[in-house]
C-alpha cells in the first residue's frame, strides 16, 4: 500500500491519477456536466450528504442539474491517498463553496471517497 505525500510532485503515477479523477468530479459538479459525473463513479454509487441523508446517483447528480445544489469552488488540504493495487481512497478536507437547498456559504467537510480501477481508468466507488 502507497500512501500519498502533500506535495503534488511527491505522488505516485497511480495518487496523480486518483485526485485527477476526484478533481474531474469537483470541477463537473461546478459545471453540472452529468456526462463526466456518470462517467467516472461507478453504477452502484451513493452519495452522503454533510447532513447525514443518502442518494443514489441519480438522486445526487439530478439535483446538481436542477439547480437545488449549485457548487462553485473546491479547495483540498490535508490530502491523502492510498492506493493497493486496483483499489484506492482518498482522504481529505474539501472546502466547497455552493448553493444546497437554498443555503449559501462555504462548508470544509471530512471526505473519505474510495476509488477502483476499471479498464485502466479510477472510478469513484462505495
Amino acid at each position: 500500500m502507497t500512501g500519498c505525500a502533500k506535495e503534488e510532485t511527491e505522488m505516485t503515477n497511480e495518487q496523480k491519477e486518483v485526485l485527477k479523477t476526484f478533481e474531474t468530479m469537483q470541477q463537473a459538479m461546478i459545471d453540472k456536466n452529468l456526462d463526466t459525473l456518470y462517467s467516472i463513479v461507478t453504477e452502484d454509487k451513493t452519495f452522503t450528504h454533510m447532513s447525514g441523508k443518502k442518494q443514489t446517483k441519480e438522486e445526487f447528480f439530478g439535483e446538481i442539474e436542477d439547480g437545488t445544489l449549485n457548487y462553485y469552488k473546491y479547495q483540498i488540504k490535508n490530502l491523502n491517498i492510498a492506493v493497493d493495487g486496483d483499489h484506492a481512497t482518498l482522504n481529505a478536507d474539501v472546502t466547497l463553496t455552493a448553493k444546497v437547498y437554498g443555503m449559501s456559504g462555504s462548508w470544509t467537510l471530512g471526505t473519505h471517497q474510495n476509488f477502483i480501477k476499471i479498464d485502466q481508468e479510477w472510478k469513484i466507488c462505495n
